[in-house]
């Protein structure tokens, strides 16, 4: 009898691997089977069509179309596009100092970063720039952005508007340093503010001076500043939430249809602080990182949470190498507060599903203490104070 059983079980093990074999089996030949198709359809075209093909531009622009179908953030990247996101993960790099936005005909100065290039040469937020050398930015047909490049030392020469006015000045470039912490300050005897701008190198130890330094001006509760904070690296959300959590707590989880990619990520240090009242500011602009801290301070009752929903980039990307310098920036898994709390929004084809689906009747989770919480994605302030629209000169 017990011969029996265990025949019964070796059968039964094969027929699963057997039905797992053909479902990957199944898988590869319909791969196979549609590249196939492509190939054929992109070499007809590229004899037969009235005009001169590009074959790399319609390739281009069928993997945008694939990829469109997916989430916001799973990317191809050329290799511009790769050797770009070295450099910025990296944070060395040679640049002027400043947060632009780019326009058709003009360049328009953000954010100066004290110190840097930009603010050495004069710039201040507000400025346009409308030529950098001898190039007119509205007669430049390539992205803008490339003029600003160079070598460390070398001279770069701006023309720019400041109110109607024109300039010119001359900065040279320099190795840059963003500053996770760009200020702090007690606003009132008691109070103490930290803005955390982004979550790079030195995000943690940047925080961990300014609270020290707050402590001893006499703060007795801290308010730490994440609005427009767009996140940056895990492991300094892990190491920010660690200054006001106990070691060993749980901070965020990841879950995939792969398993090798569920993982959870706990404290490791011992705390600075876990008593001090803590208020964190987050809007519509906070994302990954500070959604996690966000998140996990309110999850264990540990901050107040003020300000409007965050964006809801609950989405965990890794680049994988294709051929010829090339890469997929790939979504693998999803974020989760310690609650259990899904952090990423919903997509454009994700809304219709949404629509008629009342606040009410979403998922509601608990903190550590039981105060109740909807899952609205992204992070829902205990205090929701509300967006509040940019006036038409900021935009």
């Amino acid at each position: 009898m017990k011969g029996s059983r265990n025949k019964f079980w070796l059968v039964a093990l094969g027929l699963i691997l057997c039905i797992g074999t053909l479902g990957f089996r199944h898988d590869l030949m319909e791969i196979s089977k549609q590249l196939e198709i492509f190939t054929d359809l992109i070499k007809e075209l590229h004899m037969n069509y009235v005009d001169p093909t590009d074959p790399e531009a319609l390739m281009d622009s069928a993997i945008e179309g694939m990829l469109s179908n997916l989430d916001p953030y799973t990317e191809y990247w050329k290799e511009d596009d790769v050797e770009n996101n070295q450099v910025t993960s990296t944070g060395t790099y040679t640049g002027i100092g400043a947060t632009l936005d780019f326009m058709d005909d003009r360049i328009l100065v953000v954010e100066v970063y004290k110190d840097n290039p930009a603010d050495v040469a004069g710039l201040k937020a507000g400025d346009e720039i409308i030529a950098i050398g001898d190039q007119v930015i509205g007669k430049y047909h390539q992205h803008p952005g490339d003029l600003l490049h160079g070598a460390p030392k070398t001279r770069l020469g701006l023309t720019y508007l400041r109110q109607g006015e024109q300039f010119q000045t001359t900065l040279i470039r320099s190795a840059v340093e963003i500053k996770a912490v760009p200020f702090f300050t007690m606003i009132d005897p008691e109070k103490g503010y930290i803005i955390l701008s982004h979550f790079n190198g030195q995000s943690t130890k940047e925080t961990i001076d300014a609270l020290d330094e707050l402590k001893q001006q006499g703060a007795s509760s801290i308010i730490l500043d994440l609005r427009n904070n767009p996140g940056g690296l895990l492991s300094e959300a892990i190491n920010v939430a660690n200054i006001f959590l106990p070691e060993g707590e749980l901070v965020v989880s990841t879950k995939s249809a792969i398993k090798k990619y569920n993982q959870s990520y706990y404290t490791t240090r011992k705390p600075v602080d876990t008593e001090i009242p803590l208020v964190v500011l987050i809007n519509e602009r906070s994302a990954s990182a500070s959604e996690i801290v966000a998140g996990a301070l309110q999850d264990l009752d540990r901050a107040v949470i003020v300000g409007s929903r965050s964006f809801g980039k609950g989405l965990v990307q890794r680049p994988r190498d294709l051929s010829h310098g090339r890469q997929l920036k790939v979504t693998i898994s999803r974020y989760y507060t310690p609650s259990g709390r899904g952090i990423a929004g919903t997509y454009p084809e994700e809304e219709s599903e949404m629509e008629g689906v009342q606040d009410t009747d979403r998922e509601i989770y608990n903190t550590r203490s039981g105060r109740e919480i909807q899952n609205l994605g992204g992070i829902q302030p205990d205090i929701d104070v509300g967006s509040h629209a940019l006036s038409g000169i900021t935009k």
